[in-house]
C-alpha cells in the first residue's frame, strides 16, 4: 500500500464512522486482550463493527471483539477501539496501525492504549496495573518504514513517546479511584509464541519490566501524527521462567476479567481527566 492509498483509505474510514456518529472525539482508547468491557460502559454508546469500516482490519484473536465504539465518559467524547490487530497475524505493519491512525483522523488529540502483558519485574504480579513510561521495540519492524507521510516528520522524536502530562493524569486517576498503579518499561516482541526463559532474562538485563506483542507500533504511528499517547499494561501472567505454570492465552483472559472492575474505574477516570484537558 502506498501512502496516498493509505490516506485515501483513512478518509473513507473516517467518513463511514462519522456517518454513524457525527461527534468529533477528543480522546481515543485502545483496548487490549480481555479488556474490551470498558467500551460497553460508554454513555450514548454507538458501536460500529470493524467489518463495516472501509480498510479496517478485523482482529482474529480471542478477546478482541472488533468494534469501534463511540460515546462519552465524564463529558468527554470518546472513540474506543474494542480490540486490535496484531503484527503476528501476518498483515503489513501499516495495516496494523490503521485503526490507531483512524483515531487521529477522527480528531482525537490524545489516545490512551491498554494491553495485556507478562510481568518481568518481581513486583509486577498477575492483576497489577503498570503505567508505561517507555518502550523497547524488539519486533524487528517499524510502521514508518517506507516513504514518509507528510503528516509527520521523517525522523520523529521518541524521547517522550509517552506524554508526561497524560502519565500525570493517570496517577491522578489512580489516586481518585484507589487503584495501585506501578510504572515501568514495556518490551514489544513479535510473537505469537510466548518468550523463552532465556529471552526474559535478556529483557530483564536490558531494562524491560513487562513484555507483550502490541502497542509499540500504534504509539509510533500516533506520535508521528503529533497525537499525545498514554498507555497502561494489565499484568495478566508472570513471564516465562518466573512462574511455574505453562503460559496460556486463557490465563490472560481470566486475569483481565478479574481485574476488570478496578481497571475500568481507573480508565474511566483517566479518560475524564484527559478529556477535560484536551477539549
Amino acid at each position: 500500500m502506498t501512502e496516498p492509498e493509505s490516506n485515501a483509505d483513512l478518509a473513507q474510514a473516517s467518513a463511514a464512522v462519522r456517518a454513524a456518529n457525527g461527534v468529533t472525539p477528543a480522546v481515543g482508547v485502545v483496548l487490549g486482550s480481555g479488556l474490551g468491557a470498558f467500551a460497553d460502559t460508554l454513555g450514548s454508546l454507538v458501536k460500529v463493527p470493524y467489518s463495516r469500516i472501509p480498510g479496517m482490519p478485523v482482529p482474529g484473536v480471542v478477546g478482541h471483539a472488533g468494534n469501534l465504539c463511540l460515546g462519552e465518559v465524564g463529558g468527554a467524547a470518546v472513540a474506543c477501539l474494542q480490540g486490535r490487530v496484531h503484527a503476528y497475524e501476518g498483515l503489513p505493519l501499516e495495516r496494523i496501525v490503521f485503526a490507531a491512525r483512524l483515531l487521529a483522523e477522527l480528531g482525537c488529540r490524545a489516545v490512551l492504549l491498554t494491553n495485556a502483558a507478562g510481568g518481568i519485574r518481581a513486583d509486577l504480579t498477575p492483576g497489577s496495573l503498570m503505567l508505561i513510561t517507555d518502550h523497547i521495540n524488539l519486533m524487528g519492524r517499524n510502521p514508518l518504514v517506507g516513504p514518509n507521510d507528510p503528516v509527520g516528520p521523517r525522523f520523529p522524536d521518541m524521547s517522550e513517546a509517552y506524554d508526561p502530562a497524560l502519565r500525570a493524569a493517570a496517577h491522578d486517576a489512580a489516586q481518585a479511584t484507589g487503584a495501585e498503579l506501578a510504572e515501568g518499561v514495556y518490551a514489544a516482541l513479535l510473537g505469537p509464541t510466548y518468550e523463552t526463559p532465556a529471552e526474559i532474562r535478556m529483557l530483564r538485563t536490558i531494562g524491560a519490566d513487562a513484555v507483550g506483542m502490541s502497542t509499540v507500533p500504534e504509539v509510533i504511528a500516533l506520535r508521528h501524527r503529533g497525537v499525545g499517547v498514554g498507555a497502561v499494561s494489565c499484568i495478566t501472567n508472570l513471564a516465562a521462567g518466573i512462574g511455574d505454570a505453562p503460559l496460556d492465552h486463557s490465563e490472560v483472559e481470566e486475569t483481565a476479567g478479574l481485574t476488570r472492575g478496578r481497571f475500568t474505574a481507573l480508565l474511566a477516570k483517566w479518560v475524564e481527566l484527559v478529556g477535560a484537558r484536551v477539549e
